[in-house]
């Protein structure tokens, strides 16, 4: 599937942020109109993935759309604690 290869990336990136690798899962849900991208982290790192003022995680969107275009999908992210 083309959202596993933005969710790679999305994975990678984010695993670099935080502090406890282990507590980060993807929920990969696609739908005809593109997939959502659910990130699942610990309390303590989702502050360091969405940043001050929701800049960290827009850039993540923003280089998640790109590769979603790119692998000819549209993608969406979303951090959930």
């Amino acid at each position: 599937m083309p959202s596993d290869k933005v969710a790679d990336l999305v994975e990678y990136i984010v695993c670099g942020l935080v502090d406890d690798e282990s507590a980060v899962s993807l929920d990969v849900t696609d739908h005809e109109d593109g997939s959502l991208i659910e990130v699942t982290c610990s309390e303590e790192d989702a502050g360091r993935v969405i940043g001050r003022k929701g800049r960290t995680i827009k850039a993540i969107r923003t280089l998640a759309r790109a590769l979603g275009q790119r692998v000819g999908t549209a993608v969406d992210v979303e951090v959930v604690g």
